[in-house]
């Protein structure tokens, strides 16, 4: 043994005894722990627990905040609440309605005369945002219940790549989303624009509950379809900016700004989620013939002047509708 190392070795324990006997004839104080449950392992400090760290990011030294706890109920029982709540309250709500008004008929039958509705680029468009949207909510919505709801069903070992996954494919199919959304924008921007007519359809709430087969005068999309494209339009890039600043956590602000944001993310999803179940029932089995709008692009005749009368004539104007001439 080197000379060095055996006086160090010396030095501890001639001195470890003296340490021991100090420790042991320690009086304690007023304040001093009774227990070892009483050893404080932290003393808060205003509303955070700060320590001290030697790397240059700060907020790791955040050793506990209690808005944290907060934040954690909210997303572990408010939001899930919130979006199941919104999801199926509006699902029962166009259950009743069906069972009450049934599929909207084409009052005159089908004339058998077909008016391009949508061409390509505008189904691409809509198809690109719609499916985009599914997916991340139907990803979004594993990543808010799957603990709950699915650990028990297919057990831990399963949920874990399951979780993975849908966080990936969440993140990623965003971009397609963005870019149906800018799409969608650019196409249908100036045709979504408030108008005086739109109050009137709003205040006979377009004929869905008129069995006559009476609908208020619309140009291309009806105060209704407005309702939807401003929704998903403004809430769509919020969800985006939200989304891609959860993506990046801490670039531009701190643990609270952070949660503020996951807050905003939560409750628009849960917004959307149900207004897109209400715009789904509309386009399939609410109402007669709408489908065919998103899906072939051509709508029949009848379709065209009962529910967009307006832009049915303006179509008929310009020769756009197949078999008739253009009208004078």
């Amino acid at each position: 043994m080197r000379p060095l190392s055996a006086l160090l070795l010396l030095i501890v324990l001639l001195a470890a005894p003296t340490f021991a006997q100090a420790q042991l004839t320690q009086v304690p104080g007023a304040n001093s722990p009774t227990t070892k449950e009483q050893v404080p392992l932290y003393v808060p400090q205003d509303d955070k627990v700060v320590g001290r760290v030697s790397i240059p990011d700060e907020k790791l030294a955040v050793l506990v905040q209690p808005e944290g706890r907060e934040w954690r109920e909210w997303r572990t029982h408010t939001l899930r609440l919130a979006i199941g709540g919104l999801a199926i309250g509006m699902t029962v709500v166009l259950a009743i309605f069906f069972l009450y008004r049934g599929t909207i008929r084409i009052h005159g039958g089908k004339a058998g005369r077909l008016v391009l509705r949508f061409n390509g680029l505008d189904r691409f468009a809509h198809w690109t945002t719609a499916v985009s949207f599914l997916t991340m909510a139907l990803t979004g919505v594993i990543l808010t219940f799957g603990r709950p709801l699915l650990i028990p069903l297919i057990g831990h070992q399963a949920f874990t790549p399951l979780a993975e996954y849908s966080k990936s494919i969440h993140n990623f199919v965003s971009v397609p989303f963005v870019v149906g959304l800018l799409m969608i924008m650019a196409l249908w921007l100036r045709d979504n624009i408030p108008e005086k007519a739109d109050w009137i359809w709003i205040k006979s709430a377009g004929g869905l509950f008129s069995k006559a087969g009476h609908h208020p005068e619309a140009g291309r999309f009806n105060a209704g379809q407005k309702l939807v494209f401003w929704s998903i339009v403004l809430g769509g890039v919020v969800m985006a900016a939200t989304g891609y600043l959860l993506m990046v956590p801490f670039a531009f602000t701190g643990i609270g700004g952070m949660q503020t944001i996951h807050v905003i993310h939560g409750l628009l999803a849960a917004a959307l989620i149900a207004a897109v179940i209400g715009h789904i029932y509309i386009g399939t089995i609410g109402m007669e013939g709408a489908f065919d709008a998103m899906g072939s692009g051509e709508v029949d005749e009848n379709w065209a002047m009962e529910h967009h009368r307006r832009w049915y004539q303006e179509q008929l104007r310009k020769g756009y509708v197949e078999g008739r001439q253009p009208a004078e």
